[in-house]
């Protein structure tokens, strides 16, 4: 089985990021023949459709490149205000345009919220799927992956607790034959 590159969205730019701790605990779960690449998304200049004629930044289109090389997308979201963050949001409109030039369309796509809250970014999780419908991000639907008292999930070195490493285990698992339907 040849190797699937995916492309790894963290919407959170924090140092201490508990989506980019979790995100990375995915990727040193997932098998052979997963590649995750995790995709800088903070420098990224704010979509404006006037910047995409002529000449658009080279950050955009390096960004779009990537997309566009990409199997699959996996997105980890923290929780603002029931939504997702500006940052993630930003991200998903400057790879989707301009109009006609969508690079995240078709692809299996994935979403793990995190927060310290209990409900685990439950608002922000649908919030993302929302756009995904639109953008044609093809979303697994199980297991959903809601992950509540962040803080709670790391031991005294930072490593991911057991019960929540099995569970991301199962999550990335499920995820490679989500894209592998594709």
């Amino acid at each position: 089985m040849a190797n699937k590159k995916i492309a790894v969205l963290v919407g959170s730019l924090r140092k201490d990021s508990f989506n980019r701790k979790i995100a990375e605990a995915v990727q040193s779960l997932a098998s052979a023949n997963l590649e995750l690449e995790f995709l800088e998304i903070g420098n990224l200049v704010y979509y404006n459709e006037d910047l995409d004629h002529g000449n658009p930044p080279q950050e955009w289109t390096a960004f779009r490149t990537k997309i566009k090389e990409a199997d699959g997308v996996l997105f980890f979201t923290p929780e603002y205000n029931r939504g997702t963050t500006a940052v993630l949001k930003n991200a998903i409109d400057v790879a989707s345009r301009p109009y006609g030039q969508n690079s995240l369309a078709g692809k299996p796509g994935a979403v793990v919220s995190v927060s310290i809250s209990a409900l685990g970014g439950f608002g922000a999780n649908h919030h993302l799927r929302q756009s995904m419908v639109f953008v044609d991000v093809l979303m697994m639907q199980q297991p959903e992956a809601y992950i509540g008292n962040a803080q709670s999930l790391f031991d005294d070195q930072g490593n991911v607790v057991e019960d929540t490493k099995q569970f991301l285990k199962t999550f990335i698992d499920a995820y490679e034959q989500w894209v592998n339907k594709f």
